[in-house]
């Protein structure tokens, strides 16, 4: 019977992974770890874990528990450690938003720097199977090669969210070689989907439009980035988890760092205006707006924000060869299960 830490477990992947895993799993045990802080709107996490508290009742098989807490309190992690000896830990908390690092750098380091370290410490301590752990596409930072591969060099981040997590790599790395924990990094890109992050462009948007507002587009609309549906990236994250970096020993005698990194991208980057057009198609489709709506009155071509890179692209093709995978779902799919989500959630009694 696996046990399971999962950490940001009402966030956007997390509270998705943890549906998943009730799903897969025959029994076992899950500890899913949030802080529920206020990033965005906590009524968002809240009704995540409304929605987990549901499907566990439903659930017989698995032993679920939620505690909110934080990752930089050490004393708690360790605590959980020695209370379930976890065989997987799935690390998806952090502070998330480029943007925000420039204003709030703080709540990265605390998050992202020193929160990971108190996993890693826990991982070494109380030995796991498995270490998977949420990196980033931003830490290509500003690479004109495209599309982005994970043998690119990435030492040259454009904001503080980006270089906290390639710590979080660097991190990984040495612990997988000091203390032979098996760890597995997993670059996003742009995750989107029902009930998702609200500083996604995608949510924002739909947030402005609705309420008459303009919308702004960064860098004039000549941005592309690589769209990935939620569901697909907990395909690939469930994938990973069960097949950890196989331990081995070098010629020296030491261990080789059983350590990998994944991309995890729709590998096919969508320009921010093309995203735009089926968006507002999709929000008309579900009656999200009117079929009236003017939607060119409400839109403002801007130029590059801090921290922004114009084109994110992921070649997934290692997580092909070694998992079989490769996302599916479309951007015109994904944006009408969003949209449809949207209208349910706040325009039909609950917001």
């Amino acid at each position: 019977m696996k046990k399971i830490l999962v950490t940001g477990s009402a966030g956007f992947i997390g509270s998705n992974l943890v549906l998943r895993l009730f799903k897969e799993l025959k029994e076992g045990v899950i500890v899913g770890l949030d802080n529920m802080n206020n990033y965005y709107d906590p009524s968002l996490k809240e009704y995540r874990l409304s929605v987990i508290s549901s499907e566990a009742e439903k659930s017989p098989h698995i032993d679920y528990t939620f505690v909110k807490g934080d990752l930089a309190d050490k004393a708690l992690i360790d605590s959980l450690f020695a209370k379930y000896h976890f065989d997987i830990v799935v690390n998806l908390a952090a502070q998330a938003g480029v943007r925000y690092s420039i204003e709030n750098p703080d709540a990265y380091i605390q998050s992202n720097v020193i929160g990971f370290y108190n996993i890693l410490e826990a991982c070494r301590h109380y030995p796991v199977e498995h270490l998977v752990y949420a990196s980033s596409s931003s830490v290509y930072g500003g690479n004109k090669k495209v599309p982005f591969s994970v043998d690119d060099r990435v030492d040259n981040p454009v904001s503080l969210y980006a270089a906290t997590k390639k710590s979080n790599e660097l991190f990984a790395h040495c612990y997988s070689k000091l203390y032979d924990i098996p760890t597995t990094g997993l670059r996003f890109f742009t995750v989107y989907g029902p009930a998702g992050r609200p500083d996604m462009a995608y949510f924002g948007f739909t947030n402005k439009l609705r309420k008459g507002e303009t919308i702004q587009i960064f860098n004039y609309g000549n941005c592309r980035r690589d769209f990935t549906f939620v569901d697909d990236i907990v395909e690939g994250v469930y994938r990973v988890m069960l097949k950890a970096p196989a331990r081995a020993v070098g010629e020296d005698g030491l261990p080789i760092p059983p350590y990998a990194v994944y991309n995890i991208g729709g590998g096919q980057p969508e320009n921010l205006l093309d995203f735009v057009h089926i968006l507002q198609e999709e929000l008309l489709r579900a009656g999200v707006l009117p079929a009236d709506y003017d939607f060119e009155s409400h839109k403002k071509l801007v130029p590059m924000q801090p921290g922004d890179v114009p084109t994110t692209y992921a070649d997934a093709s290692a997580l092909e060869r070694d998992f079989g995978f490769v996302p599916k779902i479309t951007l015109r799919e994904g944006l009408r299960k969003f949209a449809k989500w949207y209208a349910e959630y706040y325009m039909e009694g609950k917001k």
